[in-house]
């Protein structure tokens, strides 16, 4: 058996023994868990969709203060509320480009910023102004619409060809760096479930979620970071790309798995769910994509007005992700599945992306930032105990994330430096990972003290990751395959 052989055959033995360790582990934690209690947090602690409380004097007061606006209509609120925020976001997005941050880092800053931790905690009266608890509906309501956009141009993003050429190592490495996160945060939810699941939440979803959690990539963030270093052509910046791309697909899938599992209420309920998801995508790839990918085509090539084909392409993904919320898993997925199966044409995409990702990246998406930030309570953490299990929640995700990718891809026979810088690259969990906190939030399925810390977890790991990336020296790195 010749050398290469021997390696290949080393990479898949190595593989498949993780997924089995990982499926015994999953099977083990379920099983322990099952016999405990879930929290008896306070309904205070979960704060839902509410506005950054104030005192019924303070609210008198702004009451008077205002009065000249206290008739003011939804769509005037609406309307200040966007000015604020964009401003907000972009302040904050010019600052953290500054320094080597990506911009969409400084928007989630900002959209936690103007909610109770920070300007709800220092001027609640204007906070109560700017987002009146009637108001947020609304807010939500776009903030949806926008991250469903978002990600049917991130599925636009997605490169299945690119894929297919990097196939072996990227699964392997992709895998490993959803598989050991995942089943660190099972375990880690056995401690977590007493004390910090949401009321009536059964241990199974509670502990698929938080593995879930911990296993997220954000394939923008990352792409983003890859450009701004001038990585995306190189051998390992495509080969971070496929991972990440592979990664994003899988945690989508088991994302739609555990949703089933919380929404449906028995094993039926979860066959049928599951069973639609896995028809709806084989006949988006099988039927869909090859039709679709001809009439668009043709349609641009025959100069199609091209107001009729965004029309045309944002009904086709409203359409998807009504169908993916209707069987019972999210919008977004189905939003995200729209995107996959638009053509590969570059034009066709670049002309998508022009079109559609400026308005839901520049007005949107800071809308859902913010909906997030108002939701993000960091003042539930008001003991030691809390910091401590935030900081551990912060080290598992990083030591599971960061490591397993690492080690996977040292396994794959990549250098030391360049297995690093891969795991620092997936770690990388950005605005992905605020999206998927937020379905588990509207599930019920965590409380809003673990929801504060989950969203400390995700911006701490992407802020460490174009730092840890200079630290790699990454210009300079080769892949040794």
């Amino acid at each position: 058996m010749s050398t290469a052989r021997r390696t290949q055959t080393s990479n898949y033995l190595g593989y498949f023994a993780l997924l089995s360790i990982f499926v015994v582990g999953i099977w083990l934690i379920v099983n322990t868990g099952s016999k405990l209690y879930p929290g008896t947090t306070q309904s205070t602690d979960n704060i839902s969709v509410l506005a950054p409380t104030a005192t019924t004097t303070n609210t008198t007061t702004e009451t008077n203060k205002f009065r000249w606006l206290s008739a003011r209509s939804p769509l005037s609120i609406l309307l200040l509320q966007i000015i604020v925020i964009i401003t907000a976001a972009k302040i904050c997005g010019s600052i953290f480009r500054r320094i080597g941050q990506p911009p969409v880092m400084g928007e989630m800053v900002a959209g936690i910023a103007l909610g109770p931790s920070l300007l709800g905690a220092l001027a609640p009266n204007v906070s109560s102004f700017l987002f009146p608890p009637s108001s947020l509906g609304t807010i939500g309501v776009l903030s949806q619409i926008g991250v469903t956009l978002f990600m049917f141009i991130v599925g636009v993003d997605l490169d299945l060809q690119h894929l297919r050429e990097r196939a072996s190592a990227a699964i392997m490495v992709s895998h490993a760096s959803i598989v050991v996160p995942f089943l660190l945060g099972a375990a880690l939810s056995i401690a977590l479930y007493p004390s910090l699941s949401a009321p009536n939440t059964a241990f199974a979803p509670f502990a698929l979620f938080i593995g879930t959690a911990m296993s997220i990539t954000a394939f923008p963030v990352l792409a983003r970071i890859l450009k701004d270093k001038d990585l995306t052509q190189s051998p390992l910046g495509n080969i971070a790309l496929a991972c990440a791309s592979i990664d994003d697909v899988t945690a989508w899938c088991i994302l739609a798995f555990v949703i089933a599992i919380s929404k449906s209420g028995g094993l039926n309920d979860v066959a049928l769910t599951i069973g639609l998801t896995i028809l709806f995508i084989v006949g988006m790839l099988v039927l869909v994509k090859p039709n679709l990918e001809r009439l668009i085509t043709k349609q641009m090539k025959d100069g199609g007005h091209s107001r009729l084909v965004i029309s045309e392409i944002l009904a086709f993904a409203l359409m998807c992700a009504w169908i993916t919320e209707t069987i019972g898993i999210h919008a977004l997925f189905g939003g995200f599945l729209a995107g996959v199966v638009m053509p590969s044409n570059a034009a066709v995409q670049s002309f998508l992306k022009n079109k559609i990702e400026a308005f839901s990246s520049a007005i949107l998406l800071p809308l859902f930032f913010v909906f997030t930030g108002l939701r993000t309570q960091v003042t539930l953490l008001n003991d030691r105990n809390s910091w401590i299990v935030c900081l551990v929640i912060i080290a598992v995700a990083v030591i599971g994330k960061l490591g397993g990718s690492m080690l996977m891809a040292r396994w794959t026979k990549m250098s030391w430096r360049d297995s690093t810088a891969i795991g620092v690259l997936m770690n990388t969990r950005g605005l992905i990972e605020l999206v998927v906190l937020n379905i588990g939030y509207d599930l019920g399925i965590l409380s809003g003290r673990i929801f504060v810390m989950m969203v400390i977890m995700a911006l701490v790991t992407t802020f460490m990751t174009a730092p840890l990336l200079s630290l790699t020296r990454l210009p300079k790195a080769n892949l040794s395959v």
